[in-house]
């Protein structure tokens, strides 16, 4: 293991895969609406292109943690971007919802490949005291994504279209994966592990989950992704329904969520020296709770702007605690605790789109916002209290 503080390959090209990845998956926030309208379904039912590409995101992951532990992690990340790349542009053709489904689904499977493994190759490259840093600088280029996808959203489906928006995103990362097989093939080796790819890589899974500390994080990230993101999708139809704002406000303003994050890898090293890890999990519950509760009860759109800040501060604030702990569960095999990691974010998050979709079209809007923040704070009450037995 290299714990030198350097990688062969730049956080910044491995920042820029993962940026491709993020906004892929937030520029469907502002455009749900319009999908809905073109297809001409409702707007939870238009949501199961979230799902079809959260579930198997999440599956995956247990096959590529191992996958990248045995051949090596940058040869996963750049063969994983480059079918993501097609997949995508992929999309930008298709001529009904069942299509774009399945499409989303495939791009789903293979963009499991970029984001946690990059995170396990970080682990192997970083000791455990600036891993946190690390991973912050890192978050800064999937903020990136969060506060560009919403807005590259908003602005194609306002004045152009959703189809050329797929497709730019394609282009763009097969560019980005033809700089990482050019990086990669400068490179001598790439240190791995040499046990058998088949049935037995993925007993450590279940040894992980046999740990109380493995037990905690990854049950909470599941939590986590259930209600933040599940509950999350349905904000930008509900800002056009409720104020009927244009779509370019409607990304711009959901981009707020990343805004939160960037300021949260500005001042990590400040907040973690400040509260620590119970306090970034149980300040990071409170915001979040808040900003929910507030969106669902305060009629004013304007409003939404900084509750949406504090919202994206706060999930970062959590979501980093409990990735950097993630990181460490199972230093032998990196790849694989991240994996699972990951796995349960992403099932979480297409479960609980699936979940709140039938809430919003039975019950509306603020039921569901109002379930997720009061879910969201006894998810953060019960971490505080795990991490103090621990």
């Amino acid at each position: 293991m290299n714990n030198a503080g350097k990688t062969p390959v730049s956080l910044g090209l491995l920042g820029a895969a993962a940026f491709m990845v993020i906004a892929d998956v937030r520029v469907i926030d502002p455009l749900l609406h319009i999908i809905a309208d073109e297809f001409k379904v409702g707007v939870g039912s238009a949501a199961i292109i979230v799902s079809a590409y959260t579930i198997p995101y999440g599956l995956f992951q247990l096959v590529y943690g191992p996958l990248g532990d045995r051949i090596g992690k940058l040869k996963v990340i750049t063969a994983a971007l480059t079918a993501f790349a097609v997949g995508t542009a992929a999309c930008a053709f298709v001529p009904n919802i069942m299509l774009l489904t399945l499409l989303r689904f495939l791009t789903g499977v293979v963009a499991a490949g970029i984001i946690p493994v990059t995170l396990a190759y970080i682990g192997d490259n970083f000791p455990y005291e600036q891993r946190q840093t690390a991973i912050g600088k890192y978050l800064s280029a999937l903020v990136l994504g969060q506060i560009l996808g919403g807005s590259l959203g908003g602005i194609f489906g306002q004045y152009v279209s959703w189809r050329e928006l797929f497709l730019v995103f394609g282009v763009v990362s097969l560019v980005i994966s033809i700089e990482l097989w050019r990086k990669i093939g400068k490179l001598r080796h790439e240190t791995h592990s040499h046990v058998p790819f088949g049935w037995e890589t993925f007993r450590p899974y279940l040894q992980l989950m046999t740990q109380p500390a493995a037990q905690t994080v990854i049950i909470g990230v599941f939590i986590e992704g259930f209600c933040l993101f599940g509950g999350f999708a349905y904000i930008g139809a509900f800002l056009r329904d409720r104020y009927n704002l244009p779509y370019v406000a409607i990304g711009f303003m959901i981009s707020g969520f990343g805004i939160g994050g960037l300021i949260y890898s500005r001042s990590v090293k400040y907040l973690v020296r400040r509260l620590g890890e119970r306090g970034l999990m149980g300040f990071g519950g409170v915001l979040m709770c808040i900003s929910f509760l507030a969106i669902a009860l305060w009629q004013n759109w304007v409003l939404f702007v900084p509750f949406n800040i504090l919202m994206g501060l706060g999930f970062y604030m959590m979501h980093s605690t409990l990735q950097t702990q993630a990181t460490e569960l199972a230093p032998e095999a990196r790849g694989t605790a991240v994996s699972l990691f990951a796995f349960n974010l992403f099932i979480g998050q297409g479960i609980g789109a699936a979940a709140f979709g039938r809430i919003v079209d039975s019950y509306g809007y603020i039921p569901c916002f109002i379930i997720t923040g009061i879910a969201i704070a006894l998810l953060a009450l019960w971490l505080v209290k795990q991490k103090q037995q621990s």
